[in-house]
């Protein structure tokens, strides 16, 4: 299978970002959503950002308009509401398909790698969370119900691991 470093996202000011660049880091993938239940996560995500960035966690948000058309704006529109809503300081991608046929790539690995409830590969809804370890292997997947705060202990344990 391949590894996460592989695949490259375009960032929301619209540049090639490849993943290879967070090499060694423990990654929190998030799809995100700006009109969601969901939503208020983002000040969730972003203390985590914050607290263990200088320990390796980097938090990546991959906005997405597949569940309820939650996500309508386009990328300036996306990125004034993070930063002036939730003060986001994160990398923020373009907005991707995250299931069927159109999914990023990112989302198509993430997915094959880590199955959800019943061993399902689709994503349930917006703010399904995915942690990589520092060797890039997808270590687990977290429903959109999780908050991020509750996912403190097992970032914690994926950034005392060393990368290879």
């Amino acid at each position: 299978m391949a590894q996460i470093y592989e695949f490259s996202a375009r960032d929301i000011d619209g540049h090639d970002q490849s993943l290879e660049s967070y090499r060694g880091k423990v990654l929190l993938i998030v799809n995100t959503a700006s009109k969601c239940g969901f939503t208020p996560q983002y000040r969730g995500l972003e203390a985590l950002a914050r607290k263990y960035a200088e320990r390796g966690l980097e938090v990546l948000g991959f906005p997405c308009n597949q569940f309820g058309a939650q996500e309508p704006g386009d990328a300036d529109e996306i990125k004034k509401f993070c930063s002036l809503t939730y003060d986001v300081s994160f990398p923020m991608f373009a907005k991707v398909d995250v299931n069927g046929r159109a999914a990023h790539p990112v989302y198509k690995y993430l997915t094959a790698a880590k199955r959800g409830m019943l061993g399902t590969r689709r994503v349930k809804w917006n703010f399904t969370k995915f942690l990589v370890g520092r060797d890039g292997r997808v270590l687990a997947r977290f429903g959109p119900a999780a908050k991020p705060e509750s996912l403190a202990d097992k970032i914690e344990k994926a950034l005392e691991q060393k990368a290879v």
